[in-house]
């Protein structure tokens, strides 16, 4: 399947930014399950600094912000557009094997958004892991998970951890993720957050999606959305990946001297009809 994505972030300021970046995880990379085609990042009211690769192995933009002009006085604007187009294919959740530089050990260990409290811990502690039955035990997690934590935009935040969701018993796919996360690594299996796209019903959207992946002994890396309790296939983009969302969040970073600022988000993700010659 190919997806196109059209993908726009405006920051507006209401008083003069005299420094700034941001780090952007918005370039999505080859691996088995997609084909980037065409991608492009383009910056108004900000440079690009430089472009790296990070431990995770995330293709990093690093942006430093103008000063700009705001209703004729100097503050601040930005607008990030990255628009291409990726080639999917679905291997089931499947991504395969651990490649970059972070251990596998360390993906085991929690952060600060995934550390088990009383409620973590208690979910947890109904399933177990001898190695035997892995993916069903995955995939039962992930329906417990759906369960206790009812979809409901605006109820949490990206710094809300995920014994504070579990305990609120509403979130996101941020949400989700982070709680799926702490109960697997509590179990002693590798997990890590998802940045990306879904491919929708309807094409415009109000933000990115996240998912998690598990190591699992023989396949490797595995997917699960809990939000759509379901593997990833070929509706989804991959972005990034990280210890948790913090650690894989498409757009990160600071703006001194802003004042109060104001965010939107305008994102189109579409599948490209292929006409065969």
């Amino acid at each position: 399947m190919r997806i196109t994505i059209d993908h726009q972030t405006i920051y507006r300021f209401d008083s003069p930014v005299w420094h700034g970046v941001k780090r952007l995880r918005l370039t999505p990379r080859d691996c088995a399950t997609q084909t980037v085609l065409d991608w492009d990042i383009a910056i108004e009211g900000g440079s690009i600094e430089c472009c790296y690769d990070d431990h995770n192995q995330n293709a990093v933009t690093l942006i430093a912000l103008d000063s700009g002009l705001v209703n004729g006085q100097k503050g601040g604007e930005v607008a990030i557009r990255c628009r291409g187009t990726v080639e999917t294919r679905d291997a089931a959740g499947v991504l395969g094997q651990h490649t970059g530089y972070m251990p596998l050990w360390l993906l085991t260990n929690q952060t600060e958004l995934t550390k088990p409290g009383p409620k973590l811990k208690a979910l947890a502690g109904r399933f177990s892991h001898d190695g035997t039955d892995t993916i069903p035990m995955l995939h039962r997690l992930m329906e417990a998970v759906g369960e206790a934590v009812a979809y409901t935009k605006g109820e949490t935040g990206a710094d809300t951890s995920a014994e504070a969701a579990l305990a609120a018993g509403k979130g996101v796919c941020q949400d989700h993720a982070h709680v799926f996360m702490g109960a697997a690594r509590a179990l002693g299996l590798p997990a890590r957050y998802v940045s990306g796209y879904l491919l929708m019903d309807a094409a415009a959207q109000e933000a990115g999606h996240g998912w998690a992946e598990v190591y699992v002994a023989g396949l490797g890396w595995v997917g699960f959305d809990v939000s759509n309790n379901q593997c990833p296939d070929e509706r989804y983009v991959r972005l990034a990946v990280g210890t948790d969302y913090r650690d894989a969040a498409p757009v990160k970073g600071v703006a001194q001297g802003a004042g109060v600022g104001d965010l939107s988000v305008l994102l189109s993700v579409a599948q490209q009809q292929v006409v065969e010659q």
